[in-house]
C-alpha cells in the first residue's frame, strides 16, 4: 500500500495551523526582508564598551562589518530548548554535516559527541570558542578524520549568550574559522540563588528527560569590587528505541512504502523480496540474524555443500517469524534452508537516541584590581555519559577485523580460502592447550556440530541470541581560565587571558566477540552453540571480554592584546588592536581494537581507528578600525600562525560598513583563512577503511578470462568475484598542507523604526587544497591489467579462491594517503527579521526569524570535473549521507502580557533530491531512489509552543509542547545514521509531540 501518513501533518486548532503555515511560508518564500540579530543580547547601553565576536576592537556600536547572530538564553527558554547544544543544532546556518547525539547510537566514529557545521562545510570548518578562547578537540574524530569541539561540554546554566559570526574569521582566531565562529559567552556577574527543575516526556510515554540546576553567587563588581558564583546542573535523557515509533521508523521491511505502484525492499534478515518471494541471491549465506544456521562442509578443504538448517530446530526462530520456502524458492536457492527466519533487526534492536547523562560544576570569581583593572578566574567540570544497546553479538564480520577462519580437517591440515569469513565448526574438539592436530585419536566428536558423526565440518552463520552489544562512552572535561584587563593610560588598554582544558574519554564495549577466544572455544567445544543460554557467565566473559580504551585531548592557550586610539578621524577614533598568542594542542586516542598483536587478537565490529599527535602554535595578529566619516567605516585585520611542524599561514581580512542614512547599513567583508590538517589526517596510527562493493566495470576481460567470464558476461562470474568487496584504506599523511579559503560577504541591514530590523547577507566561500582521499581507480585498473601499481598506492591481494588456486586473486585492500586536491565552493543567503514592539501599554510582541539558503555547494576535482550537492543527499564524505538541504530556518514569536507570555516557534528544514553526485548519480536525477519514494524528500516543518507564568518575582512556571502537531520526519530510506528518516533534518522531531514542564526560581 502507498504510505500517506505524512500527508496529514497538521492537526489541532485552526488558528495554530494557520500560524504554523504562515510562518513556514514566510521562512521559505518571502522576499529579502529578513534581518540580523547582531545587537540582540550583545547591545550596550549608551557609553558602554563591548567586544563583539569576530573583532578585537572595543566599541559602543555592536554593528560590525561581519554578520553576527546572537542567541540569548532567554531566546532558548522561549523556544522550549533545554540545552545550548540543542539550540546550536537548530541554528539556521547549521546544515547537513552536523553531528547530532542520535548518531552515537548508529555507528558514529565520534560516538558520544555533538558538533555544529555552519554553511554545510562540515564540523572541522566551524570554530567553537568559550569566552573568546579555544576549547580542546573531542578525542575522537568525525569519520576518523575531522577534529571538532563537542557541544556536550558546554556548561549550560552559566551561559549568558552565544554569538555566531557568519563569515570567515581566521584573521582573528586562526585555523578552522573558515565557515564561521561560535562563541559561547559565560555570565560575568551573578548575585543571589537561582535554580531550575524540568521534566519532559513524549505523548507516547517515552523519551523522558530531566533537568536540575542550581546557581549561587555573591558580591557585585561595581558595589563590592568582586563577584563570585558557583553553579551545578544535571541532565538525563533516556534511550529511545525504534520499536517505540510507528512504521516505517520501526522496521527494516520497506515493502509498505510505495510510490506509483513501486514498493520498497524487504531488508529484514533472511527476509522475502518485494514480491513476497525468497530472493535468488541466497541472503541466508550472509545471515546476520540471531538464529544460528549450519551447513555441511568438507573436513578436507572446507568446501560447503547441501542446505543450511537451523542448528537447534526445537528453539525455532529467535524474535522473528518462520517462513517455509516453496518448491520454487528451494529450486532457485540450492543452499537455502527449508525454513528461514524473517527477522527485523531494526524492530528488535534498533536505537534512535542513546541514554545521555550529563552533569557539571562551574565556579567563577571576578574582582576589581586597583581602581580600574579587573581579573577573573573560572573553572568548569563536566561529565557526559552516552550509552546504548546494539545488535546481538556476531561471530563473524568484515571491517575493522577481516579474518579468514582456519578450516580444521580430520588430517590436521589448516587451509584459508575464499573471502566469506564464514566460521566452520570442526569434527573433533580437544582440550584447550592442545598443540597437535585434533583428531579421533586425541579428541571427541564436536557436540555443536550436527554433521560430526558423518565426518563433516559445520559452516555456521548467525548471531548469538543471548548476548547484546552494548557501548558506553564517558567524557570528563576539565577547563580552567584566567584573565586580567585594564587601562594602560587614557587611550590604551591591555588584556591577558589564559586557558587550559583536558578531556578524558573512556570507551567501554561489551558483547563483542574476541576472535582468538572464539577460535579457542570452538576448538575445545566449551561454548554451547546449540543452546547459547546454557553457557555460564564465565564462558561468555571469556568469549566477549570487555573492551576498554581511554583517549585524551589537551589544550593550553595564552593570549595578550592591547587596544587603543591612534588618532581621531572625522567619523571617530582610529583604533588599533594587536596581540600575540601561544597554544598547545594534543590528542592521544589509542585504538580500542588494534591488530598490533596479530589478526586474531582483536574484536569483530569495533572501530579500530587510532591517532596520536601534538603541536604548538605561535601567533601574532592585529586589527585596525577606521571610521573615515560618520557614514563609512573600514576595518582591516591580519594574523600570522606558525606551527611547530613547520607549517605557517597568514590570514588577512577587510571589512566595510556604510551607513548612507541612519536606518540603513551596508556591510561587506573579504577574508582569507585556512584549516590545518587534523590529527587524524596527519597523525593517525591506525587508519580508516571503507568497504566498497565490486562492480562490473571494476574489472577487465583479461583478468576475468581466467575465471571463465568477461565484463559483458559478468553475471556468470563466480560469486567470489561478483559479490565481494574491497577496502579503501585512508592513510595519514604528515606532509599535508593546510586547506586555504577565500570568502566574502555582502549584506544590508535595515532598521525602519525602533525595535524593527531586517537584513539579508550573501556569502561566498571557496576552499582550495581541500584534504581528501585520492581516486583509487588507477591502482585497481593497474592491478587488474597486470601493470605496475602507481606510486603512492599499495594493493593488498585477497586470499586465493581455493587452496592452491593459481588464478590471480582479486583486490582485498587499496591503501593510499590523504592528499590536498579538491576545491570546495559554497554560496548562499542569510535572512533575519526581528521585531520587539509594544502592542499596548501592557502587551509586547517580539518576533525573530532566521533563515539560511544554500545557493550552491560543489566540489571540483583535479581533473576539472565538478560534483554539485546542494539540495541533494551529497556529499556523502562530508555529510554521512544526511545531505545538504537548501533551506533551514526558524521563526519565533512571543506575546508578553507581563505576568504571562506565550511563544510559538516554526522550525523549517528543506527537502532534497534523492541523488548524490559523489555516489555516481547526476545532479538532482533521483539516482538513489529505487522508485518507492518520490524523487524529492519533503520539507519538514514543525511547530513548538511555550507558555510562561510569572507567579511573582521569585517563581516562574513554564510548559512546552514541542512538535505540537506530532509531525514525524519525512520518510527517507536512502540516508544512513537513522532508519527511514534523515537524522539531521529530522533532529528531535522523531520524538513526536513532546511535553515538558518546569519551574525557575530566583532569590
Amino acid at each position: 500500500m502507498k504510505n500517506t501518513s505524512n500527508n496529514a501533518w497538521l492537526r489541532g486548532s485552526a488558528a495554530l495551523q494557520a500560524l504554523a503555515l504562515a510562518g513556514a511560508g514566510f521562512a521559505a518564500f518571502s522576499t529579502p526582508a529578513f534581518a540580523q540579530n547582531a545587537a540582540q543580547g550583545a547591545s550596550a547601553d549608551e557609553g558602554d564598551v563591548i567586544v563583539v565576536t569576530g573583532s578585537l576592537i572595543r566599541r559602543t556600536d555592536a554593528e560590525t562589518p561581519s554578520p553576527v547572530t546572537t542567541v540569548s538564553v532567554e531566546d532558548l527558554d522561549k523556544r522550549g530548548i533545554s540545552t545550548v547544544q540543542d539550540g546550536l543544532q537548530r541554528l539556521a546556518s547549521n546544515n547537513g554535516p552536523a553531528l547530532t547525539n542520535s548518531f552515537s547510537a548508529n555507528g558514529a566514529f565520534a560516538a558520544g559527541a555533538s558538533a555544529v557545521s555552519l554553511r554545510g562545510l562540515s564540523t572541522n570548518s566551524t570554530l567553537v570558542l568559550f569566552d573568546g578562547m579555544r576549547a580542546a578537540y573531542y578525542p575522537l574524530s568525525d569519520d576518523g578524520t575531522r577534529n571538532f569541539v563537542d557541544l556536550n561540554t558546554i556548561p549550560d546554566d552559566i551561559i549568558e549568550r552565544v554569538e555566531v559570526v557568519r563569515d570567515g574569521a581566521s584573521s582573528n582566531y586562526g585555523a578552522d574559522a573558515i565557515a564561521g565562529v561560535v562563541n559561547i559567552i559565560t555570565k560575568k556577574n551573578f548575585k543571589g540563588v537561582a535554580g531550575r527543575a524540568e521534566t519532559g516526556i513524549s505523548s507516547r510515554g517515552d523519551g523522558a528527560q530531566y533537568r536540575l540546576s542550581l546557581t549561587a553567587g555573591t558580591g557585585d563588581i561595581d558595589d563590592n569590587g568582586y563577584n563570585a558564583y558557583i553553579s551545578g546542573f544535571y541532565v538525563n535523557s533516556q534511550q529511545l528505541k525504534n520499536s517505540q515509533r510507528r512504521y516505517p521508523y520501526n522496521s527494516n521491511d520497506f515493502r509498505n512504502i510505495c510510490n506509483n505502484g513501486v514498493c520498497g525492499a524487504n531488508n529484514t534478515v533472511d527476509g522475502l523480496d518485494g514480491n513476497g518471494e525468497y530472493p535468488a541471491f541466497s541472503p541466508v549465506v550472509t545471515n546476520t540474524g540471531s538464529t544460528l544456521f549450519v551447513r555441511p562442509a568438507s573436513a578436507l578443504d572446507g568446501t560447503q555443500n547441501g542446505r543450511y538448517q537451523m542448528l537447534n530446530p526445537a528453539a525455532g526462530c529467535h524474535l522473528s517469524t518462520p517462513y517455509n520456502l516453496t518448491a520454487a524458492d528451494l529450486a532457485a536457492n540450492p543452499s537455502a534452508p527449508t525454513t528461514v527466519c524473517n527477522e527485523d533487526l531494526v524492530k528488535n534492536y534498533g536505537i534512535i537516541n542513546p541514554d545521555i547523562e550529563r552533569y557539571g560544576l562551574s565556579a567563577k570569581f571576578t574582582a576589581r584590581i586597583g581602581d580600574s583593572s579587573e581579573a577573573y578566574a573560572e573553572f568548569n567540570f563536566l561529565q557526559t555519559k552516552v550509552a546504548y544497546d546494539g545488535l546481538p553479538s556476531t561471530i563473524r564480520g568484515n571491517a575493522p577485523a577481516p579474518y579468514y577462519f582456519p578450516r580444521y580437517s580430520t588430517s590436521g591440515n589448516v587451509a584459508y580460502y575464499g573471502n566469506d569469513t564464514i566460521l566452520q565448526l570442526p569434527v573433533y574438539v580437544c582440550p584447550r592447550g592442545t598443540t597437535v592436530a585434533c583428531t579421533a585419536a586425541n579428541g571427541t566428536l564436536n557436540p555443536n556440530n550436527p554433521f560430526a558423526a558423518q565426518g563433516e565440518n559445520a559452516a555456521i552463520i548467525g548471531r548469538l541470541p543471548n548476548s547484546i552489544e552494548h557501548d558506553e562512552s564517558r567524557t570528563r572535561a576539565y577547563r580552567g581560565a584566567f584573565g586580567i584587563k585594564g587601562p594602560i593610560n587614557d587611550n590604551w588598554n591591555y588584556q591577558v587571558d589564559a586557558t587550559a582544558m583536558h578531556i578524558d574519554l573512556r570507551r567501554k564495549s561489551d558483547g563483542y566477540v574476541y576472535i582468538q577466544h572464539l577460535l579457542d572455544v570452538i576448538a575445545d567445544g566449551s561454548f554451547n552453540f546449540v543452546n547459547p543460554a546454557a553457557n555460564s557467565q564465565a564462558t561468555l566473559n571469556y568469549l566477549m571480554p570487555t573492551a576498554i580504551a581511554t583517549s585524551t585531548s589537551d589544550l593550553v592557550q595564552t593570549q595578550a592584546t592591547v587596544t587603543g586610539k591612534l588618532m581621531d578621524l572625522p567619523g571617530g577614533p582610529l583604533q588599533l588592536a594587536a596581540g600575540v598568542s601561544f597554544r598547545y594542542e594534543a590528542i592521544d586516542s589509542p585504538s580500542i581494537n588494534s591488530d598490533f598483536n596479530g589478526g586474531t587478537e582483536r574484536y569483530y565490529r569495533l572501530n579500530g581507528f587510532a591517532v596520536k599527535g601534538d603541536r604548538r602554535v605561535y601567533s601574532a595578529f592585529a586589527e585596525l578600525s577606521a571610521p573615515i566619516i560618520d557614514q563609512l567605516e573600514i576595518d582591516a585585520a591580519g594574523r600570522y600562525d606558525r606551527y611547530s611542524g613547520g607549517l605557517d599561514n597568514f590570514s588577512p581580512k577587510v571589512g566595510v560598513k556604510i551607513k548612507p542614512v541612519k536606518q540603513v547599513l551596508l556591510r561587506g567583508t573579504y577574508s582569507r583563512g585556512f584549516r590545518i590538517p587534523s590529527f587524524g589526517e596527519a597523525n593517525a596510527t591506525f587508519p580508516t577503511t571503507g568497504y566498497v562493493s565490486n562492480t562490473q566495470n571494476l574489472f577487465n576481460d583479461t583478468y576475468l578470462s581466467q575465471y571463465g567470464c568477461t565484463v559483458a558476461t559478468f553475471s556468470s562470474c563466480p560469486a567470489y568475484i561478483r559479490s565481494g568487496t574491497y577496502g579503501q584504506t585512508s592513510l595519514a599523511n604528515p606532509q599535508l598542507k593546510p586547506e586555504k579559503s577565500r570568502s566574502f560577504t555582502a549584506g544590508i541591514l535595515v532598521e525602519p523604526m525602533r525595535g524593527v530590523s531586517l537584513s539579508v547577507d550573501y556569502y561566498n566561500i571557496k576552499k582550495t587544497g581541500a584534504i581528501t582521499t585520492p581516486d583509487y581507480s588507477p591502482a585497481l585498473i593497474a592491478y587488474y591489467q597486470g601493470q605496475p601499481i602507481p606510486a603512492g598506492y599499495t594493493v593488498i591481494e585477497d586470499v586465493p579462491i581455493a587452496p592452491g588456486d593459481t588464478r590471480t586473486p582479486r583486490v582485498a585492500f587499496v591503501q593510499a594517503p590523504f592528499i590536498n586536491a579538491n576545491t570546495i565552493k559554497t554560496e548562499g543567503l542569510d535572512f533575519e527579521f526581528n521585531v520587539d514592539r509594544p502592542v499596548t501599554d501592557s502587551i509586547r510582541w517580539s518576533s525573530s526569524l532566521q533563515a539560511s539558503y544554500i545557493i550552491r555547494l560543489e566540489t571540483e576535482f583535479p581533473d576539472g570535473t565538478v560534483q554539485r550537492y546542494d539540495g541533494t543527499l551529497g556529499n556523502f564524505n562530508l555529510t554521512a549521507g544526511s545531505g545538504t538541504p537548501k533551506w533551514h530556518g526558524t521563526w519565533l514569536n512571543t506575546v508578553d502580557f507581563g505576568k504571562f507570555a506565550l511563544s510559538g516557534t516554526v522550525n523549517f528544514f528543506g527537502g532534497y533530491d534523492l541523488s548524490a553526485m559523489d555516489q555516481g548519480t547526476g545532479y538532482k536525477d533521483c539516482g538513489l531512489d529505487d522508485g518507492s519514494l518520490p524523487c524529492r524528500v519533503k520539507d519538514y516543518i514543525t511547530f513548538d509552543l511555550n507558555a510562561q507564568v510569572k507567579v511573582n518575582d521569585n517563581f516562574t512556571f513554564y510548559a512546552n509542547v514541542l512538535n505540537l502537531f506530532d509531525r514525524l520526519p519525512p520518510i527517507d530510506t536512502v540516508t544512513y545514521g537513522a532508519n527511514a528518516y534523515n537524522p539531521v533534518q529530522g533532529g528531535s522531531g522523531i520524538l513526536g509531540r513532546y511535553f515538558s514542564v518546569g519551574v525557575k526560581a530566583k532569590y
